[in-house]
């Protein structure tokens, strides 16, 4: 209960920055809009429809394919962090801190990108393309952060020939740096594989895979200078497990030796959630 409402708090707090981030930074600069918003923009130009009635339909499936794929509560939450912005943004007022179009582009993108990166690390998304890129990513180890950069690029691209290109390179500016700092925050697609070398092997194994859903591989060792036996520990986690992982190895063996490395790749069965 007490770590549900923490990250209701968190996603609470960013989604008010991220708003922040728009009214006092890239809506003061005009940076055009990319993701689902952009799309409906540019639809809202070129045909008689309303832009605020295709956003509507356009999230439609989204949040189809988000609750089917990523489940009930990743949903509410993302559509708690949409509402919260929302709101803040009628709150928050619509007033320029910096002149400079590229200066406001950077800061606003980091900004947005670090708020956006710990809703992620907290369950939840910012809705539209977010969504998407949390599915694909489910499927595939991709820098989440470089994935949305990529789809949202694409949609300021074709609205630099409806809108504005000076608007259009300013908005990639933008949504690059925000895409970074996702990438920075937001690190489940990050692999690490531990060497746990331990005499209390068996007890380190027992904790891991009572707190942990991972394959640990144990192979015998002995130390080359005091020739004693030791257990060889191997096991693949994520960059979000890894502080969880190592308080667990301090509590069944304080004296453990721990070599910890970046995986490149994964082969075979590897739980990605």
């Amino acid at each position: 209960m007490v770590y549900r409402l923490l990250n209701l708090f968190i996603i609470f707090m960013m989604s008010v920055l991220i708003a922040f981030a728009f009214n006092m930074f890239l809506l003061p600069q005009k940076i055009l809009s990319g993701g689902i918003t952009g799309i409906a923009m540019i639809f809202g130009l070129v045909t008689p429809f309303n832009t605020g009635s295709i956003i509507f339909l356009l999230n439609i499936p989204i949040i189809i394919i988000g609750y089917l794929r990523l489940g009930k509560q990743f949903i509410l939450y993302s559509l708690f962090s949409v509402v919260v912005t929302s709101l803040s943004l009628q709150v928050i007022p619509l007033r320029g801190i910096s002149d400079d179009p590229i200066l406001s582009a950077v800061f606003g993108g980091v900004i947005v990108g670090a708020a956006t990166g710990l809703i992620f690390r907290s369950g939840a998304s910012t809705g539209g393309f977010d969504i998407i890129g949390m599915v694909l990513t489910r499927k595939r180890e991709l820098p989440l952060g470089i994935l949305i950069f990529a789809m949202n690029a694409i949609v300021v691209f074709i609205s630099g020939f409806v809108f504005d290109w000076d608007l259009a390179l300013y908005t990639m500016i933008s949504i690059y740096a925000t895409g970074k700092v996702v990438d920075t925050v937001h690190t489940r697609h990050i692999k690490l594989t531990l060497m746990i070398i331990s005499k209390q092997g068996e007890k380190v194994k027992k904790k891991l895979l009572s707190n942990l859903v991972r394959g640990i591989t144990v192979l015998d060792g002995e130390g080359a200078y005091t020739s004693e036996r030791r257990n060889v520990l191997i096991t693949v986690i994520s960059r979000y497990e890894l502080a969880h992982v190592k308080r667990m190895i301090r509590e069944a063996d304080p004296h453990a030796f721990v070599n910890i490395t970046q995986t490149v790749d994964v082969l075979g069965y590897f739980r990605r959630d």
